[in-house]
């Protein structure tokens, strides 16, 4: 195989811990010192093409400044979501003081990571993975990824294969992107034997039996199941929300919906102040939607991220045309057959073309068997993902999945895209046979009007909120303290630092409070 050599710097230059970018032919590099190694691999995220080198570099893995996917540097792996694929890895070699990298002339910018061949005979079991979000997807590959030969089936009552749902709420419904497009295609679902069942509503989950029942009167059995079904949108409990004209979102058909009824010079109404409510705002604002939000809260977020940072968000969505009604009740929808008002307790009539309500998720697990649920409709697991008394042969991820926190160990659960895929691939692990307990810290984000703001960690209350930086600029971090501790971080601008973060919470890294009381710190230092 041809390959082209370049020399991209001297030994003498670089320390541990360092990593640049550099470009061999026409392929970028990203070239790392590691306890005195070199090691090249591809430049930017297999996620959404983030460049790498503006993340950070944490023992041997390097952080993606946008979403923290995490690679190794000495290999290439993908070790942490979002995304499925690896990078390449190149071969690095010492001339003298020379740092040589070797590209191949027809070096690929990604990988699949290595999958076992299904084989029934070598293996009888049946694993069946239940929701087809992204926590099942990334069960499914990982199952695969650590050798299970089985038969494993991947079943959703959407008529798609697994999809990127965050899109939905941002550049689809902005009309930034035209389509949706999968995670992966189905043809490669079908080279790697993963049997996807579509368009395929459960009616009833026997957990005892092990037996799943579907609304078509099917039936399938298996040895081992993952329940990933994630929420379904709640409804208000409200006169009028039968109306055409008033929406929820989830899916791709929901968001459709939404765009054909949201013609420029409309009137939407968004009931909820919740990230995706946020996030339908600023999306239509694109479309030349005028939009009132109604919501119980006195500042869109502040249940979330506090007051402070919650008037900045109204402030940014006033500036860009939002009109509020905050603390607010809805009474009632108004209309024929299709809606033309919102009525607010108190009286206040606020005209609609259409309704997009957005009060949050209720976990979807009405259908189980065999197995308590609690208050809230979620699952209890443990640290393993797997549901109590169940005999490894119930697992449960993402939205439904109430599990041991891993710092505090209280139970807790969390609605977030990232957290779902990290819950798959450990629950994956467990059913596989591979003893891994769940310990990732949490990440999410939302992008509204073009700016980003990154949350790391995860705190329910907190006893202080300590600024760094200047709100109103969108340029900041956030730090929520509890007791002795830094709990969670928010920021905007700073996305080196929360990739920092994020590694120092994991690895026990964290300053006192104190600390973070006394002013800035340099936290690819810290990290160091």
């Amino acid at each position: 195989m041809a390959e082209k050599e370049s020399v991209v710097g001297q030994v003498k230059d670089w320390q541990d811990g360092e990593m640049k970018q550099v470009t061999v032919g026409e392929t970028d590099i990203l070239v790392a010192r590691v306890a005195g190694q070199y090691h090249a691999i591809g430049a930017y995220c297999t996620h959404y093409g983030a460049p790498l080198v503006e993340g950070v570099l944490s023992g041997s893995r390097v952080v993606c400044p946008w979403h923290h996917a995490c690679f190794s540097v000495t290999s290439g792996d993908h070790e942490e979501p979002p995304g499925f694929d690896c990078l390449p890895h190149f071969e690095v070699r010492i001339r003298g003081d020379d740092i040589v990298v070797c590209v191949p002339d027809d070096a690929p910018t990604q990988r699949t990571p290595d999958m076992a061949k299904p084989d029934t005979k070598a293996d009888e079991r049946i694993f069946a993975i239940l929701g087809a979000g992204v926590a099942g997807a990334a069960a499914a590959e990982t199952l695969r990824q650590v050798g299970f030969q089985g038969r494993l089936v991947l079943i959703t009552g959407e008529g798609h294969v697994p999809y990127d749902r965050t899109v939905l709420s941002k550049a689809y419904l902005a009309g930034e992107q035209e389509d949706i497009g999968p995670l992966r295609d189905v043809a490669f679902y079908e080279q790697h034997g993963i049997e996807v069942q579509a368009n395929k509503p459960v009616a009833r989950v026997d957990t005892t039996a092990q037996q799943i029942e579907f609304m078509n009167g099917e039936e399938l059995s298996y040895h081992t199941l993952l329940v990933a079904t994630g929420g379904s949108p709640r409804q208000l409990n409200v006169r009028g929300t039968e109306l055409d004209g008033v929406f929820r979102l989830r899916t791709p058909e929901d968001a459709q919906q939404i765009i054909a009824a949201a013609k420029n010079g409309t009137r939407g109404v968004i009931i909820g102040a919740s990230f995706i409510s946020m996030e339908c705002a600023a999306s239509l604002r694109q479309r030349d939607v005028k939009i009132t939000v109604v919501a119980p809260e006195s500042a869109p977020l502040a249940l979330v991220l506090g007051p402070a940072i919650g008037q900045m968000y109204k402030n940014l969505h006033e500036a860009n045309g939002v009109s509020f009604v905050l603390e607010a009740a809805v009474e009632q929808l108004v209309g024929e057959d299709k809606v033309e008002k919102v009525v607010v307790r108190g009286g206040q009539e606020i005209e609609a073309d259409f309704v997009v309500m957005g009060v949050g998720v209720q976990p979807a697990t009405e259908f189980l068997r065999g197995v308590a649920r609690n208050e809230d409709e979620s699952v209890s697991v443990d640290a393993h993902l797997c549901v109590a008394r169940t005999n490894s042969t119930l697992y449960a991820a993402g939205d439904i999945a109430t599990f041991p926190d891993p710092v505090s160990g209280a139970p807790i659960r969390i609605e977030h895209w990232r957290l779902a895929q990290q819950h798959g691939r450990t629950a994956a692990l467990n059913m596989a046979g591979i003893d891994k307990t769940f310990d990732q810290v949490p990440f999410f984000w939302t992008s509204q009007y073009g700016l980003s703001l990154a949350y790391v960690g995860h705190a329910t209350d907190w006893d202080d909120i300590v600024y760094e930086g200047d709100l109103e600029q969108h340029d900041f971090l956030a730090y929520y303290l509890k007791g002795d501790q830094v709990q969670a971080v928010a920021g905007m601008g700073r996305e080196q630092s929360l990739c920092a973060i994020e590694e120092c919470l994991r690895l026990g890294k964290m300053p006192s409070v104190q600390e973070i009381q006394a002013g800035a710190i340099d936290w690819v230092a810290q990290l160091r």
